[in-house]
């Protein structure tokens, strides 16, 4: 155990060298996940012509908070998998004493830390731009969002790497993940939270794994009423769902893998 851990120490570290070599590349990657910002406009303009549940102030709060938690929770692993299948690198992986989701998941993680000094600082300029959205959270909700944002994007990681899988029998696995995207981004509460949806439709999506990736972490944050029990139980549910699918693709796709490109 010692030893795994310090296996994983050594690629966090690398892999966090590795990001800073691009700060240009993740300044962008951070403003590239700025569309929650742009809704946080048309959704206060919505309130103070509309008649919601929600006042301006606890738009921009949400959309705030959302734009966290999809800083916190981004995932591109099935890009780099499809590739590594695709071009044969996935061999010399397979030959380490460590499972090859380990480089990817340190590869996210170390990328979070890189990122996260650019996010404050828009963090920063956001409440000085808009100094009536600035409230402090409960040391509860705090706690709560944190493991909330740590299980979605855990969740949003799994998803993304069993779609991955795919790859061993396509050359395009990324095509269905643009197609699951489709539906993250109108049913996860990016869009709009899901206070506004038709009750039906709400009862619906919380049946669905998308409004635990965003809505919920994003809605602790704010104070926004949530079922914490609800919440958390879907998420490990759908991530043990997950978690099994991918396990059994991963053994019946690598009865296919034939080291293509290597």
């Amino acid at each position: 155990m010692k030893n795994w851990f310090k296996k994983v120490l050594t690629l966090l570290t690398v892999y966090y060298s590795y990001m800073l070599e691009y700060r240009s590349e993740l300044i962008l990657w951070v403003l590239s996940g700025s569309l929650p910002i742009i809704l946080m406009g048309v959704w206060i303009k919505a309130a103070e012509g509309g008649n919601f549940e929600l006042t301006a102030v606890d738009f921009a709060r949400y959309f705030f908070a959302v734009f966290l938690v999809k800083q916190l929770t981004v995932a591109w692993v099935i890009y780099e998998f499809e590739r590594e299948v695709v071009e044969g690198k996935l061999s010399p992986r397979l030959l380490q004493p460590i499972d090859p989701v380990i480089h990817h998941l340190s590869n996210h993680i170390a990328e979070r830390f890189a990122r996260m000094p650019f996010v404050f600082l828009l963090v920063g300029l956001f409440f000085l731009l808009y100094p009536q959205a600035f409230w402090v959270p409960s040391l509860a909700n705090l706690v709560f969002f944190t493991l909330a944002a740590v299980l979605a994007f855990a969740l949003r990681f799994l998803i993304q790497y069993t779609l991955a899988m795919l790859a061993f029998w396509t050359e395009r696995a990324t095509a269905l993940e643009n197609v699951w995207f489709l539906f993250f981004l109108f049913l996860s509460g990016m869009i709009a939270p899901l206070e506004v949806f038709p009750p039906e439709v709400r009862n619906v999506v919380m049946f669905t794994p998308f409004p635990y990736l965003i809505n919920f972490p994003a809605s602790i944050l704010v104070g926004l009423p949530v079922d914490l029990t609800r919440g958390f139980l879907s998420i490990l549910g759908w991530f043990m769902i997950f978690l099994g699918a991918n396990r059994l693709l991963w053994r019946a796709g690598l009865k296919r893998y034939s080291g293509m490109g290597a």
